[in-house]
């Protein structure tokens, strides 16, 4: 595995012409996407984030308009885990000066999370219905960053727990203790998941994770991660891709597998 993934859930990689290149074309069709009317639903927290979910138009190797999805960041992905999964359409997350504001249908209590926890959370960790309850419904492979615009470090950088995959992969363990793999997606683990992210906030350092375009990162699929506010100066706002594929080959299991 990733040297820093393994070690403290994260790794960033520097500036690569290949990378670039994808980079480049990334944003022009992220600068579409953003005036796109089929895609306005995307527009939350009273405009100051597009979400941006499956917003980005690459095929299933991540190639966009003609450009392949190359650099250090795939090499090392590569010969950590093999070839890439088939990809999704890239998410294109957008944040503007003022984030966060309330989510629609927020209540106090998240907008409260977004604002002082950075909303952290476990990608594929989901909450359902009106009590919330949360389940693993999305065992992703990875998280993959690419900035596409150039933004300073205070423009809502995306922010890591180091060492929380390690602590987050204990918890998951002990909750599906018992259950047959092919029926963990069906566990509440709404206790033991914010029980969890309670003691990574107390023993683990919060990082900020910031590129600029050419440069990638890796977030490990069980590290707690989040959105920091914007408190950088008045900009057109800051724009990242991200790659989440879901574990391919070995179901929930390898999913909690390499830690």
């Amino acid at each position: 595995m990733v040297d820093g993934l393994a070690r403290c859930g994260w790794a960033r990689f520097g500036w690569d012409s290949r990378t670039a290149d994808w980079t480049e074309a990334a944003r022009e069709a992220g600068l579409k996407a953003l005036h796109d009317p089929a895609l306005a639903h995307w527009y939350d927290c009273e405009n100051t984030w597009f979400i941006g979910v499956d917003a980005l138009p690459n095929d299933i190797s991540g190639a966009l308009a003609g450009r392949a999805l190359e650099g250090p960041a795939i090499d090392a992905l590569r010969d950590s885990f093999g070839p890439l999964p088939p990809l999704h359409p890239a998410q294109l997350s957008v944040i503007f000066p003022g984030y966060p504001k309330p989510r629609r249908g927020e209540s106090a209590q998240g907008f409260r999370y977004r604002l002082n926890r950075d909303a952290a959370h476990v990608d594929g960790v989901l909450a359902e219905g009106a009590a919330r309850r949360r389940f693993v419904r999305e065992p992703h492979a990875w998280v993959l960053g690419l900035p596409l615009t150039d933004s300073s470090p205070e423009a809502a950088p995306m922010v890591v727990w180091e060492g929380s995959h390690k602590i987050m992969a204990a918890a998951f363990r002990k909750v599906f203790d018992g259950h047959p793999p092919a029926y963990w997606g069906d566990v509440d683990v709404t206790e033991v998941y914010q029980a969890a992210r309670r003691a990574v906030f107390e023993s683990c350092a919060r990082v900020i994770v910031h590129a600029r375009p050419g440069e990638a990162y890796l977030v490990h699929r069980l590290a707690l991660h989040g959105v920091a506010p914007w408190q950088g100066p008045e900009a057109p706002g800051r724009m990242i891709a991200y790659f989440r594929p879901e574990v391919s080959g070995g179901g929930m299991s390898a999913w909690l597998d390499g830690i």
